[in-house]
């Protein structure tokens, strides 16, 4: 697959019809390969894909409205693009997307192979929302999730008397030390001033808070991207501190599905979402 993709993005490039490639290259270690922009024919020996090749390509397609671009992307980046397009963050006719197939990436430890990403272990995605042509999409064997299985954990946790609940999530998010590599990769994370950045001074820096602003960063940021979240599981797989992450927005999900009924975001671009529109009718909650 790795020849076709390589070969293509040769064709595109030399063209013309693309002014540079976004996809996966090379890192100082082989289980750490890192997203790259590619501008000339030559440069592409260097990229790779591969099981190690986790980081999704969809974010940094975000507000790259200069050059036109040709990304390499899975199902369940495909659902983040959509997304950021449905939000205005990508301009379409900037993008030449080539789907790919994809097995699931394993999680890396020290080198050390841990087996499947919990975020592809779990995974529903197995078709594109959005491309503009395929490279043996179909040879993927990996089968979709079942829906239990995605909310396996979740239901472990809701079981929990609150008491337990509370103490599982205070114990998990006080690990947190705010390097906003969460926020960072999150496709549906594009706030060009985060209100947990320190607003005394024009500069990214964080605030100075306290421990329970800490925590209280990530289920803010939680409801922030509630019916937005694609579950692609990026913010869980980046945090250094190993903070569960993918499940918190999972419970939303699973409620807004319970309440809203079944709903993917990124999969449909022209369906609203289930927090943006009101029916007055269908709204679970009893209002005066």
């Amino acid at each position: 697959m790795l020849k076709q993709m390589i070969k293509r993005a040769t064709e595109m490039l030399t063209s013309g019809e693309v002014q540079q490639v976004l996809a996966w290259k090379k890192g100082d270690f082989p289980y750490y390969p890192e997203p790259a922009f590619f501008a000339k024919p030559e440069d592409l020996q260097d990229m790779v894909y591969d099981k190690f090749c986790s980081a999704n390509l969809s974010k940094y397609m975000a507000k790259n409205d200069i050059k036109r671009t040709l990304v390499f992307l899975r199902p369940c980046d495909a659902y983040g693009f959509n997304q950021l397009l449905k939000e205005n963050q990508i301009k379409r006719e900037s993008a030449y997307i080539i789907g790919v197939g994809c097995d699931g990436c394993v999680a890396v430890d020290e080198g050390q192979e841990l087996g499947l990403l919990e975020a592809c272990r779990v995974c529903t995605k197995t078709t594109f929302p959005v491309y503009d042509e395929l490279i043996e999409a179909e040879a993927a064997t990996r089968q979709a999730a079942d829906k239990d299985l995605r909310f396996a954990e979740v239901n472990r946790l809701e079981a929990l008397a609150p008491a337990e609940r509370y103490a599982f999530w205070r114990q998990q998010l006080s690990k947190c030390m705010r390097c906003n590599a969460c926020r960072n990769i999150c496709p549906t994370c594009h706030c060009k001033k985060c209100v947990f950045d320190n607003q005394t001074y024009d500069t990214p820096q964080k605030a100075n808070v306290t421990p329970f602003e800490e925590q209280m960063f990530h289920i803010i940021r939680a409801y922030h991207v509630a019916g937005r979240c694609t579950d692609c599981g990026q913010c869980s797989r980046a945090c250094p501190q190993g903070i569960p992450l993918q499940l918190l927005n999972r419970k939303f999900i699973k409620d807004i599905n319970n309440m809203y009924g079944e709903f993917q975001a990124g999969e449909n671009f022209e369906a609203p979402g289930p927090l943006t529109s009101f029916d007055i009718q269908g709204d679970p909650e009893v209002s005066g």
